[in-house]
């Protein structure tokens, strides 16, 4: 991959924009100078510009294909055409192939260029590739259709791609029962063949933050190539669905799988209850198959699942190291710090090392991904799935974020060895985390020659009983008083802390009473939850009341200081509160008589779960 790294180890992987171009030219600015035999097939960027993007083939004075760098991700310019390309969470990304049989050169005519990575093969001299034409030639627009038929299929049955053309493909059916501590078999078989589709039906039914419900696959009698939380396989995030992709997801039918399974002898797929208690849950298996067995040139599928909860300090997140021969396919992880309301952790680089050498360097976690920008507005800040990748989402006063990336005319292949991290933090990897990823594979062997799943109580999601809400960034305002009152953010310097808020500023009542601030909280689970909250003290700040229905749940807290500070936590009450989002109410009830204003300059809110409610 050519991307704009850091070179020196430092975090400014595109910002300043020093390491995004290799040389500039006559012509513009280079950012991928490739020789090849070779294909493109990767192009990412969550800075794309109306400046001209020039492509130069084979050693051509002047470019064989021109369009504006946005424009090659909007899908007006065949062949890039949706869903070939696309844009979301921050992101822009192109999978239109792009060979060339000698070289290509990718110029940006401007001033300035920012992120990017180009995803590119090379073959050995005298491969017969034929480089890349706008207009495609007639032998290659069927093939292109199907691919974009296929891409755009995302959440139907795909099955029938999976196997060769012609093959009978069958379904096996069945409606079961499974109760904590024992297994049911979904599939088995003592022929060859292979899987190209599973369904579990509802996808609901794999809802599970303990992590206790276990698919396990295994082929050919060896040892499990799957043995993965069942929930986490199909792409769920902290126990909830959370991915639809081409492949591998769920929708609001089934939670689904794609990857084509072939194997040699035999199969058997089990999904395993490890939960010590509980009712039983009631699931419709389907199996699709075909009795065509792998061929020579096709690896075995693994699903590895890795947490590391939390991670080293000093060492990088490990998604797979292993020697064998094969092909990554895809990989999810979800992220979360140790710390509410901070996700600086995924400022981290995916580094992949492919037989020894470093192949890929990303630029940023949420750029592996192909988004873009977290934490800022309709960019990397939401669920949001596409059919090669998306967003888990995003829920900072959590500290949680993750997400998705299939690699298909983009897989990493490896003849001996393989080893993918990505970082938790901009450098030095100096942020612990709970990481917990899986990855997508074929391999000629079983990676690492074993797969095992940690006691169950290593597994669970963990929900943090302490959550903040940074109150002057994303909280979302459910209402404010309707008149007579202001609404604004603000920043100011007390001492050596920057301090930044919500601020609010009331002049008299509101038609209903005092002024007021109406917010929403999400919070990860049940319970009775102390609501404590973060200020600027001073003299022209109120009276502070947390309501519930209209009924004070305590006593006021006086904001009043002739000069301006910070405050410590200051407890407003007690509510009980469910799993998901709930409404909290703050009213400015009165002021001090020396106040000036009914005011609040809210920092943060805080909510410290105590017990179930």
């Amino acid at each position: 991959m050519a991307s704009s790294y850091d070179r020196s180890g430092g975090n400014d992987d595109g910002f300043s924009g020093k390491y995004s171009v290799l040389r500039k030219e006559p012509v513009g600015l280079v950012i991928a100078d490739l020789q090849g035999p070779g294909v493109i097939h990767r192009i990412w960027t969550p800075t794309p510009s109306d400046d001209p993007m020039d492509f130069y083939f084979d050693g051509e004075e002047k470019p064989r294909f021109s369009v504006a760098f946005r424009q090659l991700f909007l899908g007006n310019h065949p062949p890039f055409v949706k869903p070939l390309v696309g844009y979301g969470v921050g992101g822009f990304f192109s999978y239109v192939p792009i060979p060339f049989a000698e070289s290509c050169k990718i110029v940006i005519r401007g001033e300035r260029v920012q992120f990017h990575q180009v995803n590119y093969s090379t073959y050995p001299t005298g491969t017969p590739i034929r480089t890349f034409q706008p207009a495609l030639a007639s032998q290659d627009q069927p093939h292109f259709d199907k691919a974009v038929e296929l891409f755009a299929a995302t959440g139907r049955d795909i099955s029938p791609w999976g196997a060769p053309p012609g093959a009978r493909i069958e379904t096996r059916r069945r409606t079961l029962t499974l109760a904590p501590r024992n297994s049911v078999v979904l599939y088995e078989s003592t022929e060859p063949g292979r899987i190209v589709g599973l369904r579990l039906s509802p996808a609901s039914a794999l809802i599970d933050k303990q992590r206790s419900l276990v698919l396990r696959m295994s082929f050919d009698g060896d040892a499990p190539a799957v043995l993965c939380p069942a929930g986490d396989f199909f792409g769920f995030a902290w126990g909830e669905p959370a991915m639809r992709s081409l492949l591998v997801g769920a929708d609001a039918q089934s939670a689904y799988c794609y990857f084509p399974m072939p194997f040699d002898r035999s199969a058997r797929v089990e999904l395993l209850s490890e939960a010590t208690s509980g009712s039983p849950i009631e699931l419709t298996a389907e199996v699709i198959h075909s009795p065509t067995g792998r061929q020579p040139n096709e690896g075995r599928f693994h699903a590895l699942w890795h947490r590391e909860n939390p991670t080293a300090i000093g060492q990088p997140f490990t998604f797979l190291d292993t020697q064998a021969r094969g092909h990554v396919v895809g990989a999810v992880l979800q992220s979360q710090g140790l710390e509410s309301g901070k996700t600086l952790f995924f400022e981290g680089d995916d580094q992949t090392w492919i037989d020894g050498n470093l192949a890929i360097h990303g630029t940023g976690s949420e750029d592996f991904f192909n988004g873009g920008w977290y934490d800022v507005p309709d960019r990397w800040e939401k669920r949001l799935s596409f059919p090669w990748s998306g967003c888990l989402g995003y829920q900072k006063h959590l500290g949680r974020t993750g997400g998705y990336r299939l690699l298909l005319a983009d897989a990493y292949p490896f003849r001996q060895s393989l080893r993918q991290i990505i970082e938790h933090s901009g450098t030095d990897n100096n942020i612990p985390t709970d990481y917990c990823a899986v990855t997508y594979l074929y391999a000629d062997h079983l990676p690492n020659n074993t797969v095992t799943l940690p006691p169950l109580a290593a597994r669970a999601v963990v929900d943090p009983s302490e959550v903040v809400f940074p109150a002057w960034w994303q909280i979302p305002i459910r209402a404010w008083t309707f008149q007579n009152a202001s609404l604004s953010r603000g920043q100011i310097k007390l001492g050596d802390e920057e301090i930044r808020f919500l601020s609010t500023r009331a002049d008299g009542q509101d038609w209903f009473g005092p002024p007021f601030l109406y917010l929403t909280l999400d919070l990860p689970a049940d319970g009775q939850y102390q609501i404590q909250i973060v200020a600027v003290k001073g003299p022209a700040q109120g009276k502070i009341q947390l309501f519930a229905d209209e009924i004070p749940v305590a006593d006021p807290v006086d904001l009043y200081r002739p000069q301006l500070e910070k405050s410590g936590r200051l407890t407003l009450g007690t509510l009980p509160f469910r799993q998901g989002q709930n409404e909290l109410m703050l009213k400015i009830v009165g002021k001090h008589e020396a106040a000036t204003a009914l005011g609040l300059d809210l920092v943060e809110i805080v909510c410290l779960r105590q017990s179930p409610p």
